[in-house]
Parts: C-alpha cells; structure tokens; sequence
C-alpha cells in the first residue's frame, strides 16, 4: 500500500485539476515580484543618470515636471546627442518648451531630448 501512495502523488501537469494550477501561479507571481523590485531598482539608478547626463548636456536646472503628454506620429532617428530618437506609438513626457519648433522630451527608458512638434500628436 506504502507504494501506491507513492506512485499517486506524482502526476504529470496536465493531469494537475486546475484549482491546483491556480495555487501555483499565484505563488509564481510572487516569486516574480520580488525579481520586479530588484529591476526596478536598476531602472531608477538608470533613470536617475540619464537625468544627471541632461541636467549637464542642456543645462537645465529647472524642476523636471510633465507638461503634457504627446504620441509620436512616426520614427525619427536621432541625428545629434540631444535629440531624442522616438518610434511611432511611443508615449513621451513633455518637459519644456523652446523658442524654436522642438520640445524637450522624456521617453519611457529615461531618456531626455529635443523631439520637433511635428513629429508628435497632442491628445
């Protein structure tokens, strides 16, 4: 009897009932967060020198704060270190406004420089 309760306990996962299924992702998921926390941690150090790297390029020391929030209308490659490369469909924080045609933008990675409004829908 000792050694059909052994050979019971083992099944493979497509014979798991789904309610067991569920009790394993949720203890997934919390595994996953815990790795979250540590790259969210990276991305802010991350975040935190590429807003020292624009403070130095632009000389900014204003407070950063978001004006408004634009989509980009296509891909424009950035042809200087102070323009922001964009693709079509990224969200993009407006920080500032120029005399000229361009604002200064953050994109998602952290990333700050000059987009031209052209390039970006206003909702």
């Amino acid at each position: 009897r000792e050694k059909d309760d052994k050979y019971k306990t083992w099944m493979p996962k497509f014979l798991i009932p789904k309610e067991d299924k569920d009790q394993r992702k949720s203890s997934v998921d919390v595994e996953r967060n815990i790795f979250k926390v540590k790259s969210n941690a990276e991305k802010s150090k991350k975040m935190e020198k590429e807003e020292k790297f624009f403070r130095e390029m632009f000389m900014y020391d204003k407070e950063i704060k978001v004006i408004n929030t634009a989509t980009a209308e296509c891909s424009v490659p950035s042809k200087r270190r102070v323009d922001l490369p964009v693709t079509a469909g990224e969200q993009l924080d407006v920080i500032d406004v120029t005399e000229g045609n361009a604002v200064i933008c953050r994109n998602s990675e952290g990333r700050y420089g000059y987009v031209l409004v052209e390039h970006l829908n206003f909702r």
